[in-house]
């Protein structure tokens, strides 16, 4: 399995630069698949104390919408409410407007793992878990899961012609989501498991934090999770490209 290379000079400025005008930064890592069982053990994660979530996307069955940075998601939580996302990736901080960048449900973030990192722009919703299961299986139109924002930020950026509700469904994923503060560790570590329909898995952990600590807290999780045995060199998987290139195979595949 091919390593991942470190980011060069004009990378790291650039990195430093689009962090400098978000609202936070997720440090994120996916585990090797021989080293998965080892590492939730290393890491003490408990898989009857994480929460079951089912992600569901929707795109054009050629992934429109995924060639032009764009992700329209849900997701049914397991004992809480649902929640919807649209987001946009790549972004550059300095070309949002004012207004969104003062609207709650919206989150400019720099997502940073060995070897790479993207900045996008979250529109966050609420919904419910019924209404979520209803709209994924063709009862209620797409675009009624989102709000008047969350629409009119897609509409911004979507690729012209195609509406919500243009959009296939994708999915379901099922995973467990373990939110935790490991011993040894003074920072709440994320960990999750998807369950892709062909039997793979990706397991993914991540931290958050403000940009303005983003170079601390990695040195202190990079050092925790080395003390622990865990691989940081090895290969990244992206949870999101993965699921929706499975599920527009599956489609392309599927009779007319």
């Amino acid at each position: 399995m091919s390593q991942t290379q470190p980011l060069s000079a004009e990378q790291l400025i650039e990195a430093l630069r689009l962090m400098g005008g978000a609202d936070s930064v997720e440090l994120k890592l996916t585990v090797s698949e021989g080293q998965r069982y080892a590492s939730a053990a290393a890491l003490g994660i408990d898989p009857l104390e994480a929460r079951v979530r089912q992600v569901f996307f929707f795109d054009t069955p050629d992934l429109a919408l995924n060639r032009a940075g764009l992700v329209v998601r849900a997701r049914r939580i397991q004992g809480a409410a649902a929640d919807t996302v649209v987001k946009l990736r790549p972004v550059d901080p300095s070309t949002i407007s004012e207004d969104l960048r003062t609207d709650p449900a919206f989150n400019v973030e720099v997502d940073a793992m060995p070897g790479g990192y993207v900045c996008s722009a979250s529109f966050k919703g609420a919904s419910t878990n019924e209404a979520v299961k209803e709209t994924a299986a063709g009862g209620s139109p797409i675009r009624k899961l989102f709000s008047k924002a969350q629409r009119a930020f897609y509409a911004e950026h979507a690729p012209e012609g195609i509406g919500l509700d243009d959009l296939r469904t994708l999915g379901p994923i099922s995973l467990l989501k373990l939110k935790y503060v490991p011993e040894g560790f003074d920072r709440k570590l994320v960990a999750e498991l998807w369950f892709y329909p062909d039997g793979s898995r990706i397991l993914e952990l991540s931290t958050k934090c403000p940009p303005g600590e983003a170079f601390q807290v990695a040195a202190e999780t990079r050092a925790f999770l080395s003390a622990r045995g865990i691989d940081l060199s090895s290969k990244q998987q992206t949870k999101t490209s993965t699921a929706l290139q499975f599920f527009a195979r599956e489609l392309s595949a599927a009779p007319a």
